[in-house]
C-alpha cells in the first residue's frame, strides 16, 4: 500500500521553483521586516503631524472625538436614593396619614366621576349588563312610556300594610295575583317590541337577555333607574 508523505525540505531546491517564494510556492512571500518598520514609522509620523495640526487649530481628530465620552453634568445618585424615589412619588406627602387622606380623596373623586358618567349613560362607565346599543335602545323604549309595572313598588307598600288587617287579607291575595298577571303580560308585550325594534335598527347585534332586561327596568321607579332616563314619557323612539 502506497503512503503519501509531505515533501521534504529538499524539494525547495527543485528546478523551476523560486527560492524567494519560500518552501511552499502557493503561499505569498514574507514581507521584509525592515520595509514594514519603515512604512509604520512613516504612518506614525503622518498621524502625529495631523494631531499636532488639529491641536494647533483647536479641533480634535475624528478618532479623538469618537473616543471622548460626554459627561452627564450631574453626579450619579446613590442606590438608596434611587430606591427611595422608586417607592414613593415626589408628590406624596411625608406623613402617612396625609398620604392616606390624599389617596382616599383621589379614589372618591374617581368614583364620583365614574358615577356621574354612568348616570349619563356613557358606555365606558357602564357595567357589562348595560353596555351595547341594544341595551341602550331597550332603556329608551321603556322610559318613553308610563307603564303599570312602574307603580308596582308603590302598590307593594300598600299591600304590605293591608296584610296586617284581618278583614282585607283575602282581597290582598287576589290583588297580588292580578298585579303579577298584569306585569307578566306587560313584560311579554314589551320584550317583543324591543326585539323587533332592535332587529330593525341593529341587525346582527346580540339580543340575548334583552326581554328580561326591559322587564326589570320597567318595574323600577323612574327616578331610581340607572342609568338615568334620557327621554321623557311620550317621546318617539
Amino acid at each position: 500500500m502506497r503512503v503519501f508523505r509531505r515533501r521534504s525540505a529538499d524539494a525547495a531546491g527543485l528546478p523551476g521553483q523560486d527560492a524567494a517564494a519560500g518552501p511552499n510556492p502557493g503561499l505569498p512571500a514574507r514581507a521584509d521586516p525592515a520595509r514594514v518598520g519603515a512604512q509604520g514609522n512613516g504612518i506614525a509620523d503622518v498621524r502625529g503631524a495631523a494631531n499636532e495640526n488639529g491641536a494647533a487649530n483647536g479641533t480634535a481628530s475624528p478618532a479623538e472625538r469618537a473616543s471622548l465620552t460626554a459627561g452627564k453634568g450631574r453626579p450619579t445618585p446613590k442606590r438608596s436614593e434611587q430606591e427611595r424615589r422608586r417607592r414613593q412619588p415626589f408628590s406624596a406627602p411625608a406623613d402617612r396619614k396625609a398620604a392616606a387622606k390624599q389617596t382616599r380623596g383621589k379614589d372618591q373623586e374617581t368614583r364620583s366621576r365614574k358615577y356621574a358618567a354612568m348616570r349619563r349613560g356613557e358606555d365606558w362607565a357602564l357595567p357589562a349588563k348595560d353596555k351595547g346599543p341594544v341595551r341602550a335602545l331597550a332603556r329608551d323604549y321603556v322610559d318613553s312610556r308610563r307603564r303599570i309595572s312602574e307603580f308596582y313598588m308603590y302598590g307593594l307598600g300598600v299591600l304590605v300594610v293591608l296584610l296586617f288587617l284581618p278583614a282585607t287579607r283575602l282581597y290582598v291575595d287576589w290583588a297580588v295575583f292580578c298585579i303579577v298577571l298584569v306585569m307578566l303580560v306587560e313584560a311579554t308585550y314589551l320584550g317583543r317590541h324591543v326585539l323587533k325594534l332592535a332587529a330593525q335598527r341593529f341587525p346582527g347585534e346580540r339580543t340575548r337577555g334583552v326581554r328580561l332586561y326591559s322587564a326589570l327596568r320597567a318595574m323600577q321607579i323612574r327616578r331610581l333607574r340607572m342609568p338615568a332616563p334620557r327621554v321623557k314619557p311620550g317621546d318617539t323612539i
